[in-house]
């Protein structure tokens, strides 16, 4: 071997030695399999998104620890409602009881709840305005919320409770336009059309729908 190699595998040996052990594969696989899963959920691909969250989630089964579980399976419930899909959580509420409770009051509000002032305080603080709406029953701007999912989890939920003023509709379509998330975008642009034909704005609602199979032709 020669000297500058010799010398190269020697630093490489001792740097080897001296650093920190790596994260446990559960770290290094697991947050990226469920980042994954939303991606392809968000852009419509169900197939995808379910074959890359059931490796995040065996990941995370691992460690024995349901409260990592809990939290995976309300990462994926919140992305659903962002497209529109308020069914139940109930790969959540399997674990409920081993969630901390942030994550039990950011479940409830998914779920459509009006949350009392104590377990708004608990949600992350881009949801607690909203939460807050929701409560009082009154209208609110989703526009200065910076992050694009949360934007539409928040759009969502006014929506479900009625809420949702017509520039949050197209805010939601807009945003989720931009971000060339196909599922939400459809969900979001369909809301739209069928208010324009509920309104008679024909040629709208004829737009949207130009629109509307435009995005179904991506796949």
């Amino acid at each position: 071997m020669r000297p500058h190699a010799l010398l190269l595998t020697t630093a490489l040996l001792l740097a080897a030695c001296s650093s920190r052990p790596l994260p446990p594969d559960w770290q290094l696989q697991g947050k990226p399999a469920l980042d994954a899963a939303i991606a392809m959920d968000l852009a419509g691909d169900g197939k995808g998104a379910q074959r890359e969250f059931e490796r995040g989630r065996a990941l995370l089964a691992r460690t024995g620890q349901p409260a990592l579980v809990a939290r995976a399976e309300l990462m994926r419930c919140a992305a659903r409602v962002a497209s529109l899909d308020f069914t139940s959580c109930e790969g959540f509420e399997r674990w409920r009881a081993e969630a901390p409770a942030p994550e039990q009051a950011y479940a409830d509000y998914l779920a459509g709840a009006a949350l009392d002032r104590a377990r708004i305080a608990l949600l992350p603080p881009a949801q607690q305005a909203v939460a807050s709406a929701i409560a009082a029953k009154t209208p609110a701007s989703v526009s200065a919320i910076e992050d694009a999912q949360s934007r539409l989890i928040a759009a969502a939920l006014l929506f479900r409770a009625g809420l949702a003023d017509p520039a949050t509709l197209t805010l939601a379509a807009d945003t989720a336009s931009e971000q060339g998330w196909r599922r939400p975008l459809l969900a979001w642009l369909d809301v739209l059309a069928q208010r324009a034909e509920r309104a008679g704005a024909a040629d709208e609602a004829q737009r949207l729908r130009r629109r509307i199979a435009l995005v179904m032709s991506s796949r």
